[in-house]
């Protein structure tokens, strides 16, 4: 009888060593031949990821089947498989039924299984190297392992002692690695292909930039890296690899649909782009193909390239909004704000000239000494080609504002009349401009009667002002807003 043995230490921690005999009642000898060694049963591999969580995993395996119902495994299908997704294509063959058996074989389910049952214990005598055995029936498996032997109750301890819990058998509920069962009703027997398709999580990408911004020249240079993710506890071997820019709706009955929390700020666009990208797309998507087949390993993140330009043209400068009443006693941070942009027009340059998938951008300018020092990052949403991206990156230290209340005046029953200041200074010693914008203007009917400096609306709820504020000195703004409430 083949059995199975696991140290008390790994029962209790989960860690295992497994005799290859009970393991090979379970598992397919071709690709579980050795305890801790094993040949993965994929076929050519096909992974599509999308950015929210979704990836579309398609496996051709070839198949040897006889005539009528079959049981055929898959083993190692992602951990993470969403069992409703799936399709299987068998040329003269039909699903019957499928089953996902996701119970993995480990010690501490190894040993949940065996409630009711009789197992060995085998003890060490450190000073003498003797070894006894004991059968014990497991009673329980709660926080602890609780054991009957003989005639008395014993609870296995974590104590460091050599014992050892050997196993008649596997359950056949518990699987060495993840695995579909199909039964199939087919019409002949013979060898085939199989394409088996499904949806995933556990597998996700994003993109990443690093911005290195030269101030004396107004260009930067940004490279841009696909971070590639794999938590679905499989790994995909030598699997031609697509990755797809964009949120496709997903709902999968647990998770919902996902949504990628953004950051405090937001790099944001200010003017959409109308340029079409040299890219492929599939529907409303842009795809972008890993160049050559890779392994993506369980647990895993790598990155690889998409995205090198050279001397694109970029400004600094810095911004600030202010709410719908918003005073302070006190003089706050302006942002520090880049502006770029990703089209592909001829200019002096470079140009970035690509569709930008969402991700975060990380800033670096050159210190006196040369060296690229991180100035801050913020994330971008998927971004069309030919946009204008105002990207802030934190507060600036010597560029404040405050915007006070001056007064507020009632002047009909449902109008006021608001006037606010704000004062902008710059302990610089260069001149810069800030660009100010008052918000919080949509949820009334909104009027400027009278403003120091013309200003421009940006839509109903936010008008702004480009401010020009001299080196080591300050620029006040006064705005007089006629509002219904």
């Amino acid at each position: 009888m083949a059995t199975t043995i696991i140290g008390l230490r790994a029962a209790v921690l989960s860690g295992v060593a497994l005799s290859s005999g009970a393991v090979a009642q379970q598992a397919e000898a071709p690709t579980q031949a050795l305890p801790g060694v094993t040949r993965s049963a994929q076929g050519d591999v096909s992974v599509t990821i999308y950015n929210n969580d979704v990836a579309l995993v398609q496996d051709v395996r070839p198949l040897t089947l006889g005539r009528g119902q079959v049981r055929q495994d898959f083993p190692d299908v992602s951990a993470s498989i969403r069992p409703e997704t799936v399709s299987l294509a068998v040329a003269d063959a039909a699903i019957v039924e499928q089953n996902f058996d996701y119970d993995l074989l480990s010690p501490s389910s190894l040993m949940e299984k065996a409630v009711g049952e009789t197992i060995t214990l085998l003890r060490t005598n450190p000073a003498t190297g003797a070894e006894t055995r004991e059968r014990a029936k497991v009673l329980a498996v709660n926080g602890g392992v609780v054991l009957q032997i003989g005639d008395r109750i014993e609870v296995l301890r974590d104590d460091g002692l050599p014992v050892r819990a050997i196993f008649d058998r596997v359950p056949a509920s518990l699987r060495a690695r993840p695995t579909l069962s199909v039964t199939l009703d087919s019409s002949r027997a013979g060898a085939r292909p199989a394409t088996l398709s499904y949806l995933s999580r556990g597998l996700g990408w994003s993109a990443d930039y690093v911005a290195l911004f030269d101030d004396r020249t107004g260009r930067i240079d940004v490279q841009g890296w696909v971070t590639l993710k794999n938590t679905s506890g499989t790994t995909f071997d030598n699997a031609r690899t697509l990755l797809v820019a964009g949120n496709v709706a997903s709902d999968d009955g647990n998770a919902g649909i996902y949504r990628p929390q953004p950051p405090r700020r937001l790099g944001r666009m200010t003017r959409a782009g109308t340029e079409s990208a040299n890219r492929e797309q599939l529907g409303d998507f842009y795809l972008y193909p890993l160049s050559a087949r890779t392994t993506i390993a369980d647990k895993q993140t790598k990155q690889v390239s998409f995205l090198d330009a050279k001397g694109v043209a970029a400004q600094s400068g810095y911004a600030f909004e202010n709410g719908w009443l918003g005073t302070a006693t006190e003089p706050r941070s302006a942002s520090s704000v880049l502006r770029f942009s990703n089209s592909g027009a001829a200019a002096a340059g470079g140009t970035l000239g690509d569709a930008l998938p969402a991700g975060t951008v990380r800033v670096y300018v050159r210190d006196a000494r040369g060296q690229p020092q991180f100035t801050g990052e913020n994330r971008i949403d998927h971004t069309p080609q030919g946009s204008q991206i105002a990207l802030a990156t934190g507060d600036a230290f010597d560029v404040k504002v405050q915007p006070v209340v001056v007064s507020r005046t009632r002047i009909g029953d449902s109008r006021w009349k608001t006037a606010m200041r704000y004062t902008l200074t710059n302990a610089r010693r260069v001149p810069v401009t800030v660009e100010l914008t008052q918000g919080g203007l949509d949820w009334s009917d909104t009027r400027i009667t009278d403003e120091s400096r013309r200003s421009e609306r940006r839509d109903a709820g936010r008008t702004t002002w480009q401010v020009p504020v001299p080196a080591n000195g300050e620029t006040t703004v006064t705005a007089t807003f006629d509002t219904r409430y």
